[in-house]
C-alpha cells in the first residue's frame, strides 16, 4: 500500500497516451566518480565492510520507496505521470533486482508543480539540493525518486543520476535517485521507455559503477565477473568487444548504457557487491 500525497497543487492525472516523444538519442547517466574518490571509496568500504554473517534476513530485504513527481504542470507531457506508471516502474524494479535478494515497497508519492526545478534540476545544480532537501523522506534504507524533465543546465539531456551508499554519512539529505519522467514504463522516451533507467540509477545507490568505469585497464568496476568495457554501449550492439580478453562487452548489463530492450541481468559479482553495500552503508541486512 501507499499514500499519495499532492504538495502545493492537487493535480489531474492524464492519459499517457499521444503524449508528444521526448528525444533521446543515447543514454546519459550524470552519475560520475573519478579515479581518486573512487579509490578512496573503495579503500573505506574494504576496511569497513559488513559481512554477510551480519545478515539475519534470510538473504531478501525490502527497500521502501517514496517518488516525488516534479511537473511543469498538470499535463503527463509536463511530467505529471500517472500513479499507474509509477506502480509499473515498482514492479519493474522488484523484477530486475529479484536475483538480488531485494524489493521495493512503494510506500508514497508526492507531486510538486514546480517548473523550474522539472525543467532545471541537475547534478551540480543547487535547485537539486533544494529539492531534495525539502522533499527526502526515510533513512539510508528508503530509495527516494525525483522524476524530472532535464531540460537545461548541467541536466540537459540526462537519462538520470544518483548518489552511492558510501555518500549518505556525508551527505544524508543528497541521497537518492534522480530520472526523467519520460523513462517510466510507456513512457516517451522511444528505446528508454521501459523503466530500466531506474533499474540503473538504483544499480549506483547500492553502490555499483558503470561496466565501462575505467575502461580496459585497472579493476574497472571492481567486479571480476564483468568483462571490461571500453566505453559505453548504445543500442544493442550485440558482439561487441572493445577490450581484449576478458569476454565481449556485457551490453545486456543494467549498468551499460544499452536500450531499455536490452538490459536484463546483475552479475553474480554484482548481486555479491550491492549486498556487501547496503549492508555495510545502508543498515540493510540481505
Amino acid at each position: 500500500m501507499f499514500a499519495s500525497a499532492f504538495v502545493a497543487l492537487a493535480l489531474g492525472a492524464s492519459s499517457v497516451l499521444g503524449s508528444p516523444a521526448v528525444n533521446v538519442t543515447t543514454r546519459l547517466c550524470g552519475t560520475h566518480v573519478s579515479q581518486e574518490k573512487l579509490l578512496a571509496a573503495e579503500a573505506h568500504f574494504q576496511a569497513n565492510a559488513v559481512g554477510a554473517e551480519a545478515s539475519f534476513a534470510g538473504g531478501s530485504a525490502t527497500i521502501p520507496v517514496y517518488f516525488h513527481v516534479i511537473s511543469a504542470d498538470d499535463s503527463v507531457e509536463g511530467g505529471n505521470v500517472p500513479d499507474s506508471q509509477i506502480q509499473e516502474q515498482v514492479s519493474v524494479l522488484n523484477a530486475d533486482y529479484a536475483s538480488a535478494g531485494l524489493s521495493f515497497d512503494l510506500v508514497n508519492i508526492t507531486r510538486l508543480v514546480n517548473p523550474e526545478w522539472f525543467k532545471g534540476v541537475g547534478p551540480d545544480e543547487s535547485s537539486q539540493t533544494t529539492m531534495k532537501s525539502q522533499l527526502r523522506q526515510g533513512g539510508p534504507d528508503a530509495l527516494n525518486v525525483y522524476t524530472v524533465g532535464f531540460q537545461s543546465g548541467s541536466g540537459e539531456g540526462l537519462l538520470g543520476y544518483a548518489t552511492f551508499p558510501s555518500d549518505y554519512e556525508s551527505a544524508p539529505e543528497d541521497d537518492g535517485v534522480v530520472i526523467l519522467y519520460a523513462s517510466l514504463p510507456g513512457g516517451s522516451a522511444q528505446n528508454y521507455d521501459a523503466g530500466k533507467t531506474l533499474t540503473h540509477e538504483a544499480g549506483h545507490w547500492v553502490g555499483l559503477y558503470h561496466t565501462f568505469q575505467g575502461g580496459c585497464d585497472g579493476e574497472g568496476d571492481q567486479v571480476e565477473d564483468t568483462p571490461p568495457e571500453a566505453s559505453p554501449a548504445s543500442g544493442c550492439p550485440t558482439g561487441r568487444d572493445t577490450c581484449s580478453g576478458g569476454g565481449v562487452d556485457p551490453i545486456e548489463n543494467y549498468m551499460d548504457y544499452s536500450y531499455d530492450s536490452c538490459m536484463n541481468q546483475f552479475s553474480a559479482g554484482q548481486i555479491e557487491r550491492l549486498k556487501a553495500q547496503v549492508r555495510t552503508y545502508r543498515g540493510v541486512s540481505i
